[in-house]
């Protein structure tokens, strides 16, 4: 089995087990009668509500709320794992906290869901491609940004709903920075490795 064959089949098991923690901590939620949402969401600005920022990602409304993740997070959590794990890793982390670090310090209100790290995995893989001038990542990258692209319009503020633009807008800004963290580096001018005394 090929390097690309075994990081599909780890990057499928991944992100499928990710997703089944989410929908098992979904039905646990729903039997504790949302106990889970009332005291692990993040809550902006206040200390006790700073947890929320780890455990947020996991816990979800409502069955639209989660389904609305689910794919997204198939999709997108197994292509950003075919560059590896510990790329994976740093993505969706980066993702992860840069969501939950902006919703506490600018949200409006509880906040829950994995949409924040939805979006850090969406704007890692569109500007990847174009920190390590990769082709084959920039036409990924044009592909993903027609059939999601819309997905981008979840940054702007919206007045009077519930959704957390804020944690949107930083997962966001998350990916791209795992995309600048994560870029590949490049070969010192002239192709030759330099060495200092």
């Amino acid at each position: 089995m090929g390097l690309l064959a075994r990081r599909a089949q780890a990057g499928l098991v991944t992100v499928v087990g990710f997703v089944a923690v989410m929908w098992a901590v979904f039905v646990l939620d729903a039997a504790l009668g949302n106990l889970l949402v009332r005291t692990l969401a993040i809550a902006p600005r206040q200390v006790d509500g700073l947890d929320g920022v780890l455990f947020s990602p996991l816990l979800h409304g409502g069955i639209q709320h989660l389904v609305g993740n689910t794919l997204p997070l198939l999709v997108l959590g197994f292509l950003a794992f075919l560059e590896g794990a510990r790329r994976f890793a740093v993505a969706v982390g980066t993702s992860w906290l840069a969501s939950g670090i902006g919703a506490w310090l600018f949200g409006g209100g509880l906040t829950i869901g994995a949409s924040g790290v939805v979006f850090g995995l969406f704007t890692y893989l569109v500007t990847r491609g174009f920190y390590n001038r990769d082709w084959k990542q920039i036409l990924l990258a044009v592909v993903l940004f027609a059939a999601y692209g819309s997905l981008l319009w979840g940054i702007l503020p919206r007045f009077g709903s519930n959704i957390s633009w804020q944690a949107h807008l930083f997962g966001a800004l998350g990916g791209i920075l795992a995309a600048f963290l994560l870029r590949r580096k490049r070969p010192a001018p002239g192709g030759t490795d330099l060495f200092t005394a």
